[in-house]
């Protein structure tokens, strides 16, 4: 746990970035709820007006509701891109339901008679609408509205793994790190968004529902001057709200049109992270060059689809990850060199896309146990290990899982399986063997967190394991624009190790320090940069 005075320490030391993303939060929040807003109360009021197609619209608002965020995320994120784009999507469409459910509610609610009433005073549909039937449905409609809202700030967090910035990125980095306070830096801001959100919009729900229509116990009698200035503040508060994404993006996609600017992507994990920082900071420090950083990318698939569509310009991946996540093709051989050419080949000839000389290290599988487990069951090597298989749970990442070439491929090698297989987060897997509830986990060579655990590492005695050598990513289309780029991102080839880079890594999840204050002094010790 994090005692308080390290809480504080933490937010001091990362107020101005807390202030960004929380900024980025709440941007995209209202911009999403407003939408929401937007499409919903229309529907809501069209579906009144027949019972069938009412029953369509919320069933299918309902499905679309019941989508894991996450995979709606990612399903989104190849239509619309990487960034704010898919993120705010993805709330909409978790924003819609209460909204139109609540806006069909509250009208089909209103009692006949009130109605007739109206028709008979000579009142026409959108008279009756505005005047009758709007008002007295107020009170429905912004529960649905409170209710939207409140949820759109707990499921923007994920807006992260799209690269688009928010308070669910330090929470990611806590989570890769073990590190609760950045968890928490996170999580409360959201907490507190969320509440104030949902008091604005109480305070809106009052100023909009008629005091007649309040139990007899809201009625307060305030005179008429004093309700129309709380009015108007109330009204300006939630049009502000809306007002400062709209001037956001409209001043971001004006920054935007400068034309020598360049993306770089990372996936989420701390290692490509730190490179991301690196590859930004040498490309900016050497040329004229615009850096925008998309970091955090729910995965190599991400980044990979990115960089194809032009949404990216380049991002690190892992030789042993490009031929058969990326181009389907199976690894015939484990020799560095014949994978690292496959792969280049490969992404040159299907993507038009450029792969650097490998960065140095190689970051491959490898199982990984508690010590006193190892000596209990003599394991050693990786064909000890399947022997006792069957008595041992596995904690691995859902990727190892399901990779043909990886958890399949070793159980079909070895003719035996595990006793159970726990598909868990990256650094979940490290809390799960940390509290015994797995026996062995997938580790990555530079995880940092092998030597915070003082963790066993199985010797691969069979070779089972095929290099992972990162290397750049580059787009050629990048490269033809800025030839001045090759030479720069050149700089980073073979400079690297596993210790160097698990060195790197343990920096930031062990010692808490910020991933780009590590870039930034690993370039500067290389000479690479000034400091």
């Amino acid at each position: 746990m994090v005692s308080l005075t390290e809480f504080f320490q933490l937010f001091m030391e990362k107020k101005g970035e807390l202030l960004q993303l929380f900024l980025e939060h709440m941007n995209m929040t209202a911009l999403a709820v407003f939408i929401s807003l937007a499409i919903g109360v229309p529907i809501g009021v069209l579906i009144t007006r027949n019972k069938t197609i009412s029953k369509i619209v919320i069933g299918i608002a309902n499905i679309m509701q019941s989508i894991p965020s996450i995979a709606l995320l990612a399903f989104s994120v190849p239509f619309l891109g990487i960034g704010t784009k898919p993120a705010i999507f993805m709330v909409i469409i978790y924003a819609l339901l209460p909204i139109i459910k609540n806006t069909y509610t509250g009208i089909i609610s209103i009692d006949p008679k009130t109605i007739e009433v109206a028709k008979g005073l000579g009142l026409t549909k959108w008279k009756r609408l505005f005047q009758i039937e709007l008002p007295i449905a107020a009170p429905f409609i912004m529960s649905g509205i409170r209710i939207s809202a409140v949820a759109a700030v707990g499921t923007m967090t994920i807006a992260a793994f799209a690269g688009a910035g928010g308070l669910g990125w330090f929470i990611n980095l806590g989570l890769n790190s073990q590190n609760i306070g950045l968890v928490l830096l996170g999580a409360i801001p959201a907490s507190l968004l969320a509440l104030g959100i949902d008091f604005l919009l109480g305070r809106l729900e009052h100023a909009v529902t008629p005091e007649g229509l309040m139990p007899a116990d809201q009625i307060q009698n305030i005179p008429k001057k004093k309700r129309r200035l709380e009015r108007i503040i109330i009204f300006c508060l939630c049009g502000l709200l809306v007002l400062i994404p709209a001037i956001t993006t409209l001043s971001e996609t004006i920054a935007s049109q400068n034309e020598k600017k360049i993306t770089v992507a990372s996936s989420n994990f701390t290692e490509t992270i730190i490179l991301g920082y690196m590859y930004s900071e040498l490309i900016e420090e050497n040329t004229d060059i615009e850096v925008e950083q998309r970091f955090n990318l729910n995965g190599g698939i991400v980044c990979f689809n990115a960089i194809k569509s032009g949404d990216a310009d380049m991002y690190v991946e892992y030789t042993g990850s490009i031929l058969p996540n990326y181009l389907h093709q199976k690894i015939e051989t484990t020799d560095p060199q014949e994978v690292y050419d496959q792969a280049s080949k490969a992404m040159k000839d299907n993507y038009n896309l450029q792969l650097s000389q490998p960065l140095g290290f190689n970051n491959t599988y490898v199982m990984a146990m508690k010590p006193d487990v190892a000596e209990k069951y003599n394991v050693h090597t990786l064909s000890e290990l399947m022997k006792v298989s069957d008595q041992l749970r596995l904690g691995c990442t859902v990727n190892f899982a399901q990779r043909e070439d990886c958890l399949p491929l070793m159980e079909k090698t070895f003719g035996t399986s595990f006793q159970s297989v726990n598909g868990l987060e990256g650094a979940i897997r490290y809390n799960a063997l940390a509290s015994n509830e797995v026996d062995v986990i997938d580790a990555f060579s530079t995880d940092a967190l092998i030597e915070k655990q003082g963790l066993t590492l199985i010797e691969d005695d069979i070779h089972f394991f095929p290099p992972y050598y990162a290397a750049n990513v580059v787009r050629q289309e990048t490269l033809d624009k800025f030839p001045e780029l090759e030479p720069v991102l050149a700089k980073m080839e073979g400079i690297f190790d596993e210790q160097t880079m698990r060195s790197l890594n343990s920096k930031v999840d062990i010692d808490g320090m910020d991933a780009k204050d590590v870039a930034h002094e690993f370039l500067v010790e290389k000479g690479l940069i000034s400091a």
